[in-house]
C-alpha cells in the first residue's frame, strides 16, 4: 500500500488521515481507486475471516470512512495515531480489486503480475509493462521453493536458478572469491532470537526468565552461528531504528548469578524442551549452541527439530521455548503485532493491560520525542520481564549467478527489499 500512496495527511487531532492514490492500473487494465482500497481493508478486517493483518487494522473505522472521489480515501480512526503510515506497509495489507473473492489467479498492481503456480513447487510471474514506476528489466520471474539451503546454493551452481535466497555465513565463506557465484551481504537484516511463552510454566517465572538472559552467551552464538556477520542483541527489536532504546544498558553474561536465579525458580535440572527447525538458516545451529549454554546453568535441554514446513503454525501457541527470527519493521509495527493483548501473533504470550495502555498512548502523540519517550519506557519493561531473547542481528546473505546486477543492499522485509523489477541479467 506504501508504494501506492501519493501522499499522506493527518487531521490536527490525528482521527482522520487522507491518502492519495497514484495514478495506477491492476494487471487487467482497471484503475486503482479509493474504493478498493476500502474494499480490501474491510474484506481484511472481517471478524468472520482469520487474515493475519486483522487486528493491525482495527484501529480504522472501516464504517465511517470514505471515498473522497476516485483517487483519495478518508480513514476515520478510533483513537489519535501518529503511526497510521505504519500501518499501510503491514504485512498482510493489501489491495487488490473491489468485490474479489476468487484468487485462483491472483491480479495485483505490482511490477509483474500472476502466471501460473504449482503448490510446493513454483511460482511463475510475468512483466508488468504498464507498471507506474516502469517496466522491469526480466520479462518472467520464476520463484522455485526450496526450503533447504543446500538445495537453493545447488540449483544456482547448476545453472537453474539465478538468485539463491537466504544462505548462511558457512556457504558464503566456502564460497568466497568462487566466479559461479557472488554474495550480497543485507546488512542488519534480521534479529535472531529464542522466544519464551510467559503464560506456562516454567517461564511464567521472572526469575527464570532473567536467568536465560544471563546465561546467553550473545558473543559466541554471532560467532559461532553468524560467523561474525552480525552484531549482538540485548533482548530487544529493532538495532538501530527510529526509536530503539539504545540507552538501556547492553546485558552481559553472568553465569554465577544465572545458576543461583535458576535454583532461586526452583529449575535446577528442569527439562526444557528446545523448538527449533530447518525453516530459517541457522535455527538448528542457534539451538545446539544455546542448548549447551543452558546445561552449563543447570538446566536439562532437549532439543527438539521440528517440520520446517509447519514450524511457524506450531510454535505460535504450542511448547514453551522456540527459534524466532524477523526481519525488518517500524519498532511500532513489532508492538503492535507480537506484545499487544490483542497481537494475533503473539508467541511469546506477553500481555499487560499496561504495556497496551502504554502503546496506546505512544501512538497517540503528535509530538516525536514524546512519543520516543513511551516507547523507551515500552522498551524498558520488554528488556526487564519479557520474552524475546534477542542474542543477535544478523546480516541477510543472498547469492547471485554472474551476470545478475541490480541486487540492492536493503534490509529484510524493507519497501526497497527483493526489488526484482530493479533487477537484470547480463
Amino acid at each position: 500500500m506504501p508504494r501506492l500512496a501519493e501522499r499522506w495527511e493527518p487531521s490536527a487531532d490525528l482521527t482522520t488521515w487522507r491518502v492519495t492514490l497514484r495514478r495506477a492500473t491492476f494487471h487487467d487494465g482497471r484503475p486503482v481507486r479509493a474504493a478498493d482500497v476500502l474494499y480490501s481493508y474491510a474484506r481484511i478486517a472481517d471478524p468472520a475471516r482469520a487474515f493475519r493483518a486483522r487486528s493491525t487494522l482495527a484501529v480504522i473505522d472501516l464504517a465511517a470512512s470514505r471515498a473522497v472521489g476516485d483517487r483519495t480515501v478518508e480513514f476515520a480512526l478510533r483513537q489519535p495515531f501518529a503511526e497510521f503510515p505504519n500501518m499501510l506497509a503491514a504485512f498482510g495489507v493489501f489491495v487488490v480489486p473491489e468485490g474479489t473473492e476468487d484468487f485462483t489467479r491472483p491480479i495485483g498492481s505490482g511490477p509483474f503480475a500472476f502466471g501460473s503456480f504449482e503448490p510446493g513447487r513454483s511460482l511463475l510471474l510475468k512483466r508488468n509493462p504498464d507498471y507506474w514506476e516502469g517496466a522491469p528489466h526480466v520479462d518472467e520471474l520464476r520463484y522455485l521453493i526450496a526450503n533447504e539451503e543446500s538445495a537453493r546454493v545447488n540449483a544456482l551452481l547448476g545453472g537453474q536458478a539465478d538468485y539463491a535466497h537466504d544462505i548462511t555465513a558457512t556457504t558464503a565463506r566456502t564460497y568466497a572469491g568462487d566466479d559461479r557465484l557472488a554474495v550480497t551481504r543485507l546488512t542488519n537484516s534480521g534479529m535472531q532470537a529464542f522466544a519464551m511463552k510467559l503464560d506456562r510454566p516454567p517461564f511464567d517465572d521472572r526469575n527464570l526468565r532473567e536467568a536465560m538472559f544471563l546465561l546467553a552467551d550473545r558473543g559466541e552464538l554471532v560467532d559461532t552461528v553468524l560467523a561474525g556477520a552480525g552484531q549482538v542483541g540485548n533482548d530487544l527489536f529493532g538495532r538501530g531504528y527510529q526509536y530503539y532504546a539504545e540507552e538501556i544498558p547492553q546485558r552481559v553474561r553472568d553465569l554465577d548469578k544465572a545458576r543461583w536465579l535458576v535454583e532461586k525458580a526452583g529449575a535446577k535440572g528442569l527439562k526444557v524442551r528446545l523448538d527449533t527447525s530447518a525453516a530459517a538458516s541457522g535455527f538448528v545451529e542457534s539451538s545446539s549452541v544455546f542448548a549447551d549454554q543452558m546445561r552449563q546453568a543447570g538446566l536439562d535441554v532437549e532439543v527438539a527439530v521440528g517440520d520446517k514446513d509447519t514450524y511457524w503454525k506450531d510454535v505460535l501457541d504450542r511448547g514453551t521455548l522456540c527459534c524466532f527470527r524477523s526481519g525488518a519493521m517500524p519498532i511500532e509495527s513489532h508492538f503492535a503485532q507480537r506484545l499487544l493483548s490483542t497481537s494475533t501473533t503473539n508467541i511469546t504470550k506477553w500481555k499487560r493491560p499496561e504495556f497496551d495502555a502504554l502503546y496506546a498512548k505512544a501512538v497517540s502523540l503528535a509530538d516525536e520525542k514524546a512519543r520516543h519517550d513511551v516507547y523507551a519506557e515500552m522498551q524498558r519493561a520488554q528488556h526487564s520481564e519479557g520474552g524475546y531473547l534477542v542474542w543477535g542481528f544478523a546480516d541477510w546473505l543472498v547469492a547471485t549467478a554472474p551476470g545478475v546486477g541490480g541486487v540492492a543492499d536493503a534490509p529484510a522485509n524493507t519497501l526497497d527489499w527483493a526489488r526484482f523489477d530493479k533487477v537484470w541479467l547480463a
